[in-house]
């Protein structure tokens, strides 16, 4: 029996970088897990085949509300009600602020923010069948500190801070928890695309020198949505190898 069996995960992002990694990690802990993704479609059907019989891919567009509720319907009627979220999708568009579009600052937060608060939102009634849950945010080291990359990426980073507390507070009478989890830099697809010159200067800009692995990201959404964390919500848990210290 594993951590999380018999329970019901739907995780975003899930056909590329951490959302892989934290899908594999909650279907080793028992979890039924539902991988969700807007684009990388086949990537997505890969994984989900992968991981096996606990796990299925349902494209979806988290910045919709219609998409939100058609996943979380199709979950619940096939494997019951929902105990874990993990809002994990995400995007940035790098740009000064001179250069950053309206359109792209749109973009950014329909997915990043309302993306997050349309996921808590939809899934409430059903964790309520469920008799409670975990929602776990995944937010990034750019929503603590200044990020030169994307004003808008680290605005809605930063917003996603203060809805994970707001909803904590108001969803712990209803035994549902939510926390959120702030990833340093990390060894996915994106970071295959950085310069030596520039993956030197991120390790060097880390106290514990390196870049970390994703399955570390992974470890903590699998803590925070099992019971070893029935007393953790409202909290914040950085995974950055004492990069924000």
């Amino acid at each position: 029996m594993g951590r999380l069996s018999g329970k019901v995960a739907i995780v975003t992002g899930a056909s590329r970088g951490l959302g892989v990694s934290q899908a594999q990690q909650l279907a080793a802990a028992g979890a039924t897990v539902v991988l969700t993704s807007g684009r990388s479609v086949e990537l997505g059907q890969k994984v989900a085949a992968e991981i096996g019989g606990s796990a299925v891919f349902m494209q979806h567009d988290v910045s919709r509300a219609a998409d939100w509720q058609r996943v979380v319907e199709e979950t619940e009627k096939r494997f019951g009600p929902i105990n874990i979220l993990v809002n994990n999708a995400g995007i940035v568009i790098p740009a000064p602020i001179e250069e950053q579009t309206e359109e792209q600052f749109r973009q950014t937060f329909e997915v990043n923010q309302l993306g997050t608060f349309l996921g808590i939102k939809t899934v409430l009634p059903s964790m309520r069948r469920a008799g409670g849950g975990s929602i776990i945010n995944i937010s990034s080291v750019a929503g603590l500190r200044s990020s030169v990359a994307s004003i808008a990426y680290g605005a809605t980073k930063f917003a996603i801070r203060g809805m994970t507390r707001k909803a904590a507070v108001e969803l712990a009478p209803q035994k549902i928890r939510v926390n959120v989890v702030f990833p340093g830099f990390f060894e996915t697809e994106n970071m295959q695309l950085v310069t030596p010159e520039r993956r030197a200067a991120l390790i060097n800009s880390v106290p514990m020198k390196r870049i970390g692995d994703p399955d570390e990201v992974a470890a903590m959404v699998v803590f925070l949505a099992s019971d070893d964390a029935s007393y953790c919500t409202g909290g914040e848990y950085v995974v950055d190898g004492g990069f924000t210290a």
